[in-house]
């Protein structure tokens, strides 16, 4: 694949992405009724599967990263040039802003909006470094073991992390700049986005140090 095919393969599934990540946080604010759990069960199980299909559609494409997180890991690990990284962050961004003013045009939204959701605090960034440890741990330990499980385990992965982390499992630098541009139930307040992203990066630093050691042969991408 060109790597123009790449990047777009990126941009495209990461706004799909968000726009699955904040339609179904609109459509469960609707629905719920006022419960919480509820409407966040409500945009985790979406959440989940999308990501399934999209890393079975554009992983053969791109690796299916849909995160600056992602790619830099890969790059880190010589396994993707820092050219191709660099384009396919840009793309990332990008594509997670569209998806975020995507979701709103179809449930007749204003496109631009900043969030009010504030998230802040050490717990809050602690579960993102955990979060994206465990989603960089998950990638690369069943790229060695079992590649063709990466889609379902990803999904998985995520949906237990939105229930088990403090600030359900964003796990994403570009999905956390485009959830900060939408004052629905799956945003962030601005305010609340560096912290989120600098413990993301540490994460996913743990995480490729430690996959690099547990598994040494790990495959490329």
């Amino acid at each position: 694949m060109t790597l123009a095919r790449r990047a777009v393969a990126e941009g495209l599934g990461t706004g799909l992405l968000l726009t699955t990540v904040i339609g179904s946080g609109v459509m469960a604010a609707k629905l719920s009724g006022g419960n919480g759990a509820l409407a966040l069960l409500c945009n985790t199980l979406p959440t989940g599967a999308i990501l399934v299909v999209l890393i079975q559609m554009f992983g053969p494409v791109s690796g299916a990263h849909f995160t600056p997180a992602v790619s830099v890991a890969f790059a880190l690990r010589r396994e993707l040039s820092w050219n191709a990284t660099t384009l396919y962050v840009i793309c990332q961004l990008i594509g997670a802003v569209l998806g975020v003013w995507l979701a709103h045009l179809m449930f007749e939204l204003p496109v631009w909006q900043v969030s009010a959701h504030i998230r802040m605090g050490s717990g809050q960034w602690l579960a993102e470094g955990v979060a994206t440890f465990g989603l960089i741990l998950s990638i690369f330990g069943c790229l060695s073991c079992a590649p063709a499980s990466v889609p379902y385990v990803v999904g998985l992965y995520i949906t237990a992390a939105y229930w088990f982390t403090a600030s359900t499992s964003f796990a994403n630098p570009a999905v956390t700049i485009a959830r900060a541009l939408s004052d629905t139930f799956a945003g962030i307040a601005p305010g609340g986005v560096p912290g989120f992203i600098v413990s993301q990066m540490a994460g996913m630093l743990i995480g490729v140090g430690l996959a690099g050691w547990i598994w040494p042969q790990s495959s490329k991408t």
